[in-house]
């Protein structure tokens, strides 16, 4: 049971598949929006929802994200999937918060994956930054984007920047974002252009790798 969309593009040069967030799918306007503007970049998107988001659309009723386990299962086998039956690109692997996480824990374990990208990286829960979310990170092998709000509860940048983590990562921030890269009207920034500036530097970090 497959729930996926393509944002095909002109002269496709890499191909991205994101995973959606925990709460929201790919029917998310983040999700929707970001697919979009890198698709205008030449890069093909690929958004998907997990087994228990395509039960919540189907159902109405809410319910909590799957284990790790079939949210990875799943993960890969939509990959397996569009490598399978689409045209041979580079391809990268990505999402949004819990999204983003399950494709770093992935990250190393697919052959045919270059790199991938993680929006707004859970690093502990809110409150409680104790409980930190990067014992992977640490070892991790292959490139990895994280765009992050500065202000994000699940990691402010004060936080992230102290982190022991792969030389493979990089961190990129954006000023006086939320979680949902949302800033604060009196910062001067607005949600738009942290919406661009993620475009960009998703865009870099893939043209920079399949050169």
């Amino acid at each position: 049971m497959f729930d996926v969309d393509v944002f095909e593009t002109t002269a496709p040069v890499a191909r991205l598949i994101l995973a959606h967030g925990a709460g929201a799918g790919k029917e998310h306007d983040f999700m929707q929006r970001i697919a979009q503007k890198l698709a205008s970049q030449h890069i093909e998107v690929v958004l998907f929802n997990f087994p228990y988001m395509q039960v919540i659309k189907e159902t109405g009723k809410r319910r909590p994200p799957d284990k790790a386990e079939k949210l990875l299962m799943h993960f890969s086998e939509v990959v397996a999937k569009v490598t399978a039956e689409r045209a041979l690109l580079p391809t990268f692997i990505g999402g949004k918060s819990m999204g983003g996480r399950m494709a770093t824990m992935l990250l190393d374990t697919l052959n045919d994956v270059i790199g991938a990208v993680a929006l707004g990286y859970p690093f502990h829960p809110p409150g409680k930054p104790e409980k930190t979310r990067t014992a992977h990170l640490q070892s991790l092998c292959k490139p990895l984007l994280i765009v992050q709000g500065e202000r994000d509860t699940f990691g402010r940048r004060e936080e992230v920047v102290d982190y022991e983590l792969s030389n493979t990562i990089e961190l990129r921030f954006l000023n006086d974002g939320d979680h949902s890269f949302k800033p604060r009207k009196a910062s001067g920034e607005t949600l738009e252009g942290h919406i661009d500036t993620t475009t960009q530097f998703t865009v870099r970090f893939i043209e920079e790798r399949i050169q």
